[in-house]
């Protein structure tokens, strides 16, 4: 598991403020870059992580939450190719917490969209969130 890269995508409302999103993705993960572009209803805050240390966080939280086994599960399902694709719940983000979302509506003012990029994908999951037999 050498190379990690974490894409992560986060529609802004006209009603909210962008700083909150940046606030809520540092809160669950360590970005290299983050940024916020104008779209025409609102706008767009993407950011970037690389390696185990931007995922720490997330390491950290899934096990002080005790969710493994459903973070697992979530993981898998996103599995495809050498990428792992989820959704997370920002209001819940921004107050250091992680929930993840099934689809873009539960999330009522739209979900964080995470990308991890790995090698070896299986093994990251592994690392993220072990089985718990």
């Amino acid at each position: 598991m050498s190379e990690i890269t974490v894409s992560i995508e986060v529609e802004v409302n006209p009603t909210e403020d962008p700083e909150k999103i940046k606030m809520a993705i540092e809160s669950l993960f360590t970005p290299s870059s983050i940024g916020f572009t104008t779209q025409r209803r609102g706008g767009l805050v993407t950011a970037r992580a690389e390696g185990k240390e931007g995922l720490m966080r997330f390491y950290t939280l899934l096990r002080q939450e005790r969710i493994l086994t459903a973070a697992r599960r979530v993981l898998i399902r996103g599995l495809s190719g050498e990428s792992v694709t989820f959704l997370l719940n920002k209001q819940v983000a921004y107050v250091r917490r992680i929930s993840f979302c099934e689809s873009v509506g539960e999330s009522p003012l739209g979900p964080i969209r995470v990308e991890i990029k790995s090698d070896d994908p299986k093994a990251l999951i592994d690392w993220l969130a072990p089985r718990m037999d």
